[in-house]
């Protein structure tokens, strides 16, 4: 259920907004609530990531997620290897892009 670009999305939401809720985590990545809940159970239980209560907060089930020296390493890990597959698909568009391009071509050749 952990999938590598679940994990990344995660890591890198939690590192630029560690306040944010699990309702709002699952908005802005576009998935459930309780994925997002089983998700942040297992980077916890991995040491990727810890939570702390808002000690001043009146509201005490306001939680912020920070990331463990270990997370860091893990979300930089991800992050070249999700960026090694953006670059590959990026490569086989422009390669398509360029195929079906040659292929207008040839039949702007065959009209005139």
């Amino acid at each position: 259920m952990l999938d590598e670009v679940n994990r990344y999305r995660i890591l890198k939401s939690l590192e630029n907004h560690p306040d944010i809720s699990q309702r709002e985590l699952a908005k802005e990545l576009g998935i459930s609530l309780g994925k997002v809940n089983y998700c942040i159970g297992a980077l916890v239980e991995k040491g990727l990531i810890k939570v702390n209560n808002f000690q001043s907060n009146p509201n005490k089930r306001s939680y912020i997620y920070l990331l463990t020296p270990r997370g860091l390493e893990a979300k930089a890990n991800l992050t070249i290897a999700f960026l090694k597959i953006k670059m590959q698909e990026y490569e086989a568009l422009n390669k398509e892009i360029e195929s079906l391009r040659c292929e207008v071509d040839q039949l702007h050749e065959v009209k005139s």
